[in-house]
């Protein structure tokens, strides 16, 4: 991601909160407070969606990020960002809010249970 793009980032995510962003995969991972809220892949943002903001991104034209692997089409939970918000930091702040939310609701992964450990049962 060229510098340019990514001071255009950062002032679009402006009005919104600071973020910070790192490789992965190809693009860029977008993060608030150390969550990720969105991706950038080939300067194209997404934003992190759930069931509970997906109808809004889809009346909005926005369409879901996917990825082809093993010859099948793989759609990810982050969506394109309506063109109209694209052109402000004040329009686009409402669409990062959503995406944040999104995030901060995202379960948490369940603790992976501990294995019994081994005893050695000495010889009598």
């Amino acid at each position: 991601m060229g510098r340019e793009y990514l001071d255009y980032l950062h002032d679009l995510f402006a009005a919104f909160a600071p973020v910070s962003t790192r490789a992965m995969f190809g693009g860029h991972g977008v993060y608030r407070d150390g969550v990720i809220v969105g991706i950038v892949i080939d300067e194209a943002i997404y934003l992190k969606v759930d069931d509970a903001t997906r109808a809004e991104f889809e009346a909005a034209g926005s369409e879901p990020f996917v990825y082809e692997a093993k010859g099948k089409r793989v759609p990810m939970s982050y969506w394109s960002v309506p063109e109209d918000a694209l052109d402000s930091p004040q329009e686009f702040r409402p669409w990062a809010q959503r995406a944040w939310e999104a995030a901060l609701r995202k379960p948490k992964p369940k603790p992976k249970k501990a294995r019994a450990k081994k005893v050695e049962m000495g010889s009598e």
